[in-house]
């Protein structure tokens, strides 16, 4: 079997909000401004912290999840990597163990190293005593190393760094420093685009990281071939318009690829800033945060009785979370689309998360939900997806237009994906 090898490591943590996503994006950035070409992964079903990422590597980042993408949707995945990166970074969920499957799980099958994130304030020789009781914990784990995060000064990082047993090499550390961290709300971090600064953020951080000399690549690892299956065809000859803005981002770059691999021209077009529709043969409102524009889109009349036509017409809609609380009747109290009956409101307490799948004549298609809105409504669910904690998300079809407060992984089941925008 064909192997190509690539410096590759998993960035992980014992918990989350200890810095991953800082760190991650400093590492990319360190290794980029050493000529590297860096191709950065998310494990989970994120949208949010692979735009930081993106912005920190200069290339798109894609998503790795045992229980969402699939085993061998990440193998393909590294393996095209390792065929034009100098290095491949990926940034892990939660802590190392958390979760069914966790980052551990995923740096095993994958034969990734492990790096360490700790945030080290108020902290002594337990350092060494985390890292190695976390590193050491699977024996099947490889290591790469450790950083210490949120230090208090150059001598409290020696101290770290001189506590550390040999078999665990020391990869730097970052002072506890406002210049770059990263703002958060209720669903994470803020988007890359709302953070005007990022870039000077993340330059800092990779100069702090660096500290002066040249960052070490982490071990190479040996990627195998995956099995080359054509994609059919299915949506040769269509176009899907996609909404992405602002409001509506959460968009999987997978999900992109496929539409195209399954033969589909793309557009987009912005429901916040635009006043007509492409033509298309379907629509797609992913999700993101129509909450925080509903000044814009209530005041869009224009973009309101466009799609109420493109509906009238029969042309395949797939409304996504936020996309769905859009399509409604109001969001917030504010004006929706109105192409649904039912209102919405973001409630203060989170009101779903997890890989779900929902069964179709196809199989089952993969999805992940992570919101705060709820939809009250009079419309019965055509499905209901299942999770591993029993029963999950409704999906709504409604004529023409499928809804939930899923996103959908096209890749794992192309059949059932081509049908969300056919007649």
């Amino acid at each position: 079997m064909q192997t190509l090898n690539c410096p590759a490591v998993l960035v992980s943590a014992p918990a989350s909000g200890q810095g991953k996503t800082l760190t991650s994006a400093a590492l990319a950035r360190a290794w980029r401004n050493q000529g590297l070409k860096v191709q950065a992964f998310k494990c989970g079903p994120d949208f949010i912290d692979s735009m930081i990422l993106q912005a920190a590597s200069g290339n798109p980042v894609y998503n790795l999840d045992l229980g969402m993408c699939g085993l061998e949707d990440g193998k393909a995945k590294l393996y095209a990597a390792a065929q034009h990166a100098d290095v491949i970074l990926v940034e892990g969920v939660m802590g190392l163990y958390d979760g069914t499957p966790s980052s551990a799980d995923l740096a095993e099958a994958f034969g990734l190293t492990v790096l360490l994130t700790i945030e080290a304030s108020g902290m002594a020789q337990t350092f060494a005593a985390i890292a190695q009781g976390l590193l050491h914990y699977r024996l099947q784990l490889k290591t790469a190393g450790v950083i210490a995060n949120q230090v208090g000064s150059a001598g409290h990082a020696q101290m770290l760094k001189d506590c550390l047993p040999s078999d665990i090499p020391w990869f730097g550390h970052l002072v506890k420093d406002t210049q770059f961290s990263l703002p958060e709300r209720h669903l994470g971090l803020y988007l890359a685009d709302e953070i005007h600064d990022l870039d000077a953020r993340i330059a800092a951080a990779a100069l702090a990281l660096c500290n002066g000399a040249e960052l070490p690549l982490p071990p190479t690892v040996s990627f195998a071939a995956p099995a080359n299956e054509p994609t059919p065809p299915l949506l040769a000859g269509k176009t899907i318009a996609i909404a992405r803005d602002a409001a509506f981002c959460f968009i999987y770059p997978a999900n992109i690829d496929c539409l195209k691999d399954l033969g589909a021209k793309l557009v987009y077009f912005s429901p916040l800033a635009d006043a007509t529709l492409p033509e298309a043969d379907a629509y797609w409102l992913p999700g993101g945060y129509p909450e925080l524009h509903l000044d814009k889109l209530s005041q869009n009349d224009t973009m309101r009785r466009c799609l109420q036509q493109a509906h009238a017409a029969d042309k395949p809609i797939l409304a996504e979370c936020g996309g769905m609380m859009a399509l409604g009747e109001t969001l917030n109290g504010a004006a929706g689309f109105g192409l649904l009956a039912g209102n919405s409101e973001i409630q203060p307490r989170l009101q779903g998360l997890g890989t779900q799948y929902v069964s179709t004549p196809h199989g089952k298609l993969a999805a992940h939900t992570f919101h705060y809105g709820e939809f009250n409504t009079s419309l019965v669910p055509a499905t209901k997806a299942e999770s591993q904690w029993g029963q999950g998300e409704a999906v709504y079809r409604v004529e023409n237009i499928t809804a939930s407060f899923l996103h959908f992984y096209f890749p794992s089941n192309l059949q059932a994906s081509a049908e969300l925008f056919l007649p």
